[in-house]
């Protein structure tokens, strides 16, 4: 074990989203010394500002004169009510609220900033205008006025009863979903199976088999540690776990115990020997002497930094290869909340974690929200309190809002991950005693990212390629963070994947964008291939699940999963 947390100190100026997650609002992302200089950048191009500030006025008199042809994006779904385009009023409304917009975009481009001040700029920008737009007023939404009449204003008792129940208790943010449509191990988490191993970190469960022969060699799924597993065994026909079934594969789930404050001493050397365990356990099971890895999110990063642990012991032939979903091994330029958080991000964060022996998991739900304003609070202020519409029934949105804690140990860690940016240094981070190198990891390696990530932008993933050794293939789907897992094969589906291997894949990820093939539908069916290639001969399915030394000891989903 680690450092008691309690005693570590505080570190320099970085981020990740479990900083971010542990320091409570997201008004603490208003940083000051960086937002003045995202202004300072617009001040001191005189030329760009007076040209930006021509082009606007000109178009707002278009928009005045009903000539103008600015339009949301496709995919912005809050105008999509008929009287946005047919309404004279209104259409001007949005045109304003758009034009305005796209020409403070327009100045960010030209302001030539830093990395980090851009994305702290575009951040405040994206929040001030999700929550400033037209769609989020009764007088200025057309749908809510009809919904009004319709109802004789009972829409707004509604939306008053719902937002007085949001707002007294955390995260305070608007519930997405209807939390008595689901429940686990009824709809969600089907998938039969029996749990052959539980500690006090983690359970481990088999999955039954779903054909005659399955391949030898199995493969064990490790679900992120800020999450539920069943994102992975979402219900049936959108279950990953159950395609790489259907498709002969021996399959193990990792579920992560829901750590309270008496697991505050749970640091990454405990994770990280969790999986080391779990590889024993499954290789046991189902004889093999090695296995696949397949890590998600921070589960892939707590596989890999298992993985360095067993290189430097010279057991990495335990392993046949490694899946990364929607991972970023590397921290540098990460993703919007690495942007956004400073000093007193990292002290609050840490701090607090300590103090409660764990991250709240839903802190981490208020930061992932207010990434997304406008899908993920805006809609559902709109929806929930102004049209007073029933709560939806979505799979997805109940394991969302389904959170865990992380505890204080493994918060800490992945903090100095973050901040150090250890794991792309060779022997820069130690891991239950060892030194850990991720270029001598060699095993072949599938790295996926989602286009669309707000969590971990695709070419963050895509530095994983140049960190692991062995060959590498990456594929780029055309989804968000929980899309890119959920992406069930679908006849009429029109997801894409790009997708291209190497042993050496190249620095600039544009570059390999240009050169790689574009595949319709979901990458679930190239992942499925790839892992049947390595996976050895098909044999006769085992007519039980666990063994002498790891009989059952329950029935899938278990017992963490159920955790409060």
């Amino acid at each position: 074990m680690a450092t008691p947390v309690e005693t570590r100190p505080i570190f320099r100026p970085a981020a990740e989203i479990f900083l971010a997650g542990g320091s409570g609002s997201s008004s603490r992302f208003l940083h000051t010394p960086t937002l003045a200089k995202a202004v300072g950048g617009v001040i001191g191009r005189p030329r760009t500002l007076a040209r930006t500030s021509a082009s606007l006025t000109g178009q707002l008199v278009q928009v005045a004169r009903g000539r103008s042809k600015v339009q949301p994006p496709r995919s912005d779904k809050r105008f999509a009510d008929v009287a946005w385009t047919e309404n004279g009023l209104f259409r001007r409304l949005m045109q304003t609220h758009v034009a305005v917009e796209q020409a403070v975009n327009e100045l960010l481009d030209e302001a030539d900033l830093s990395w980090r001040a851009d994305r702290q700029a575009r951040y405040i920008v994206s929040n001030l205008f999700a929550a400033i737009s037209p769609t989020n007023f009764p007088l200025t939404n057309p749908a809510v006025l009809k919904r009004a009449i319709d109802t004789g204003g009972q829409n707004f008792v509604a939306g008053a009863r719902r937002f007085a129940k949001d707002m007294s208790s955390e995260p305070r943010l608007p519930t997405t979903v209807d939390v008595d449509a689901f429940e686990v191990g009824r709809d969600l988490a089907v998938t039969p199976g029996e749990v052959v191993y539980r500690d006090d970190v983690v359970e481990i469960l088999q999955y039954g088999s779903q054909t005659d022969t399955v391949y030898e060699r199995p493969v064990l799924i490790v679900p992120p540690t800020i999450n539920k597993y069943y994102v992975l065994d979402l219900a049936p026909g959108r279950s990953f776990a159950a395609h790489l079934l259907e498709a002969g594969m021996q399959v193990f789930m990792v579920s992560w115990r829901n750590p309270d404050a008496s697991c505050a001493a749970y640091d990454l050397d405990t994770y990280a020997q969790s999986i080391i365990d779990a590889r024993r356990v499954v290789s046991e099971v189902s004889g093999s002497d090695d296995v696949h890895i397949v890590g998600a999110c921070s589960g892939g990063i707590v596989s890999c930094a298992a993985l360095g642990v067993l290189k430097a012991r010279g057991e990495l032939e335990g392993v046949k290869s490694i899946t990364l979903l929607v991972c970023a091994l590397d921290s540098s330029e990460a993703g919007t909340t690495s942007a956004l958080v400073g000093h007193e991000n990292a002290a609050a964060a840490v701090a607090l974690s300590a103090k409660r022996g764990y991250l709240d998991g839903r802190s981490l739900t208020e930061v992932f929200a207010w990434l997304r304003p406008n899908d993920l609070i805006w809609r559902y202020v709109v929806d929930n309190y102004l049209l007073g519409n029933p709560l939806p029934a979505f799979d997805i949105l109940y394991w969302n809002q389904d959170t865990v804690r992380l505890s204080a140990g493994l918060h800490y860690d992945f903090v100095k991950l973050a901040l150090d940016n250890a794991l792309i240094r060779p022997g820069a981070q130690r891991v239950l005693g060892k030194p850990v190198d991720l270029r001598a990891v060699d095993i072949d390696s599938y790295v996926l990212a989602g286009s669309a990530d707000h969590i971990v932008p695709w070419e963050s993933a895509y530095r994983s390629t140049r960190i692991l050794g062995g060959t590498k293939r990456f594929v780029l789907s055309t989804s968000g963070h929980i899309q890119a897992l959920v992406n069930p094969p679908h006849p009429k589906s029109r997801s894409t994947f790009r997708v291209g291997e190497t042993s050496d894949t190249p620095d600039d990820p544009t570059v390999w964008v240009e050169d790689a093939k574009l595949e319709n539908g979901s990458w679930w069916g190239d992942h499925a291939h790839w892992l049947i290639e390595r996976s050895g001969e098909r044999v006769p399915a085992p007519d039980e699940l666990g063994s002498a030394e790891h009989p059952s000891i329950g029935a899938a989903p278990g017992v963490y999963v159920l955790q409060d």
